[in-house]
């Protein structure tokens, strides 16, 4: 392995705001793994709204100054001296879930860490870890999706709703995706929806209702937030489930619980890291997913990957909504 250097490249905030409060450094120090950890040298770094959230305030930050970022792929390039690293090695390409991704160098719990499959290719891991977790543990944790069973999922062509279109298509639902645009409908299609929605100019209540026979939905997959909410819930079919997942256009406002009763709905807001802590969930859900992308062939979409020092841009086209697919960072740029 090549020699570790004693400072990186990597993007701090230190204090909340729009894309403005983004720091692109070059001289942060190398972090060292502590006991438990490896170091990754990270080659693709993932973007998500979460990362959004901690820059803007909506998610505390633990202290400042704060690295944002959850997820990257690497290469391990030392371990701590002591501590249980779950057969992880230095030299093993893997893909990780933690805190501090934007960065060359990261040090993160062996616990949540895993090395990457032989068939899973380059960039492939950062691009599917988190989104294709949360949409596997949505239809699998969130609401249990049956065959024919119809869903709806709000922002089907985004990264999270391109995912959820594949892993339902392979569970055999019946999916109603919605999206902004007529290149968005196709590329949601593409990737498994049965249905898609312009809810730019179609009515996307009566449009669901159309196609369900004024049922509704078993289950709506909601990671866009404020905007949708209450279209969600109306939405539903008796003994539904509205799974709220995301907040891109603003947290949700409170809701009186009473608001479920009429169709006895169930309203979840589940967050993917409660599924995933234990060592034994993490590396279950990790294997059923790259199991989905290996042999299911599923289609790992990356909009674009961004140089380090544009990360501005990255979060802005993410927030701008003008992104289809996965959004990665390269941080050797």
């Amino acid at each position: 392995m090549a020699s570790i250097p004693k400072t990186m490249k990597g993007v701090i905030i230190e204090k909340n705001g729009g894309t403005e409060v983004l720091q692109h450094k070059t001289d942060l120090p190398v972090p060292e793994p502590k006991e438990g950890q490896v170091l990754v040298k990270n080659d693709y770094i993932g973007i998500n709204f979460i990362d959004t959230y901690f820059r803007s305030g909506l998610y505390p930050a633990p202290q400042f100054p704060y690295i944002l970022g959850r997820e990257a792929e690497g290469t391990i390039v030392s371990t701590g001296s002591s501590g249980d690293f779950h057969g992880l090695a230095t030299g093993d390409r893997v893909v990780w879930m933690a805190e501090g991704a934007y960065a060359e160098y990261t040090a993160v719990p062996a616990a949540k860490t895993v090395k990457l499959p032989d068939g899973v290719g380059e960039k492939i891991g950062a691009a599917a870890f988190l989104q294709g977790l949360t949409a596997l543990t949505l239809i699998r944790e969130a609401h249990h999706v049956k065959k024919g069973d119809w869903v709806l999922v709000h922002a089907a062509a985004g990264g999270t709703g391109l995912w959820l279109c594949q892993l339902l298509k392979a569970v055999g639902a019946n999916t109603i995706g919605t999206a902004s645009t007529e290149e968005k409908v196709a590329l949601a299609k593409k990737a498994g929806a049965t249905h898609m929605i312009n809810y730019s100019k179609d009515d996307v209540k009566a449009k669901v209702m159309e196609l369900t026979d004024n049922k509704g939905v078993a289950a709506v997959f909601d990671g866009v937030g404020k905007s949708t909410f209450d279209l969600s819930l109306e939405c539903v079919a008796r003994l539904g489930s509205m799974i709220s997942f995301g907040n891109a256009s603003g947290a949700p406002d409170p809701v009186t619980i009473a608001r479920l009763s009429p169709k006895n709905v169930r309203l979840m807001r589940p967050t993917l890291f409660n599924y995933l802590v234990t060592r034994e969930e993490f590396e279950h859900w990790s294997n059923e997913l790259f199991n989905f992308v290996v042999k299911d062939k599923l289609d790992v979409r990356i909009h674009e990957v961004y140089p380090l020092s544009e990360v501005k841009r990255a979060q802005g086209d993410l927030e701008g909504r003008r992104s289809t697919g996965k959004l990665l960072l390269d941080p050797s740029k």
